[in-house]
């Protein structure tokens, strides 16, 4: 029997929690009711793209549904608003800058070293500006799973690793540097939000008042459904693990698919509010000014 219910695309990165949180919504027949939620008007078409590709879609609008990083969204947020649900986000841990020989987070300032980096608009390349101090270090945009073998392989002086590569670089006998969610903890007091997700603006005047609050509904039921089946889950999380072990899968979807997830509530909205402050004061991206969030229940 044919689907005719309509097509609503969501982007996100090809990585372990992404596939773990999103495979209720989008895993065909191992997902509910055939890729979507049973009760859903919507059928969900995932787009696999790293986050930088997902930024830049972001600038023109392309998705209806996206995951982005959370220092994007001040540049779309008259096309996207960002939903309570779907964020990654670091509790005294995130991304970290790695090296292949031992180094300090002032050598970083040498202008002999080159930092690979994934993106320029992810949020680890701006809090590490922050960190760092704007302009005050060499990079080179690599993508993302290209930057643990290219610094092992003496390409880049060090690296900015993001998604497992947090949890594998040791392997590859890289050094730490610093881990960036760590910092940012000990200088806020807040949680460091990494991912956001965002739901196109303009999806209400296509398809009915309301619209906004029940994709968000979806979004959220998917993430509540794939945390209370944890198994299957994680067998679809196991998909993009790369070269993680199903240990290290596990321990890498524990870390960013948590309560902040499922609903980022009054500590993690204040600190995406601050990390967007933060980035702003900066000069690294527009003023947010009173940021908005969508919930199931905000109709």
């Amino acid at each position: 029997m044919t689907d005719e219910r309509p097509v609503l695309r969501i982007g996100h990165s090809p990585d372990p929690d992404d596939a773990f949180m999103w495979w209720p919504l989008t895993g065909g027949e191992e997902g509910l009711g055939g890729g979507g939620l049973k009760n859903s008007r919507f059928r969900y078409q995932p787009v696999l793209r790293d986050i930088e590709s997902l930024n830049q879609a972001s600038q023109t609008g392309e998705l209806e549904i996206t995951a982005i990083s959370c220092a994007q969204y001040p540049h779309v947020a008259e096309t996207y608003v960002l939903t309570d649900c779907g964020s990654s986000i670091g509790d005294q841990y995130g991304p970290k800058i790695v090296s292949r020989t031992p180094m300090t987070a002032k050598d970083l300032k040498s202008p002999d070293v080159v930092l690979a980096v994934p993106g320029e608009r992810t949020s680890a390349f701006a809090a590490t500006s922050i960190l760092l101090g704007p302009g005050s270090f060499r990079h080179a945009v690599v993508d993302f799973d290209q930057i643990i073998p290219k610094v092992a392989a003496g390409e880049f002086d060090a690296g900015l690793v993001i998604h497992e590569g947090q949890l594998t670089f040791d392997a590859a006998g890289l050094s730490l540097v610093v881990d960036i969610g760590m910092w940012w903890s000990t200088r806020c007091g807040l949680p460091l939000p990494l991912g956001v997700n965002a739901i196109r603006r303009d999806l209400a005047e296509l398809h009915g008042p309301g619209l906004l609050e029940e994709v968000a509904a979806d979004l959220h039921g998917s993430i509540d459904f794939a945390l209370k089946n944890r198994g299957p889950a994680l067998a679809a999380a196991a998909r993009y693990a790369r070269d993680a072990s199903p240990e290290l899968t596990e321990q890498f979807v524990g870390m960013y698919v948590n309560r902040w997830t499922l609903a980022l509530g009054r500590v993690g909205q204040a600190a995406v509010q601050a990390f967007l402050g933060e980035i702003h004061n900066a000069g690294l991206g527009p003023d947010p000014g009173e940021v908005d969030f969508i919930g199931p229940g905000d109709g």
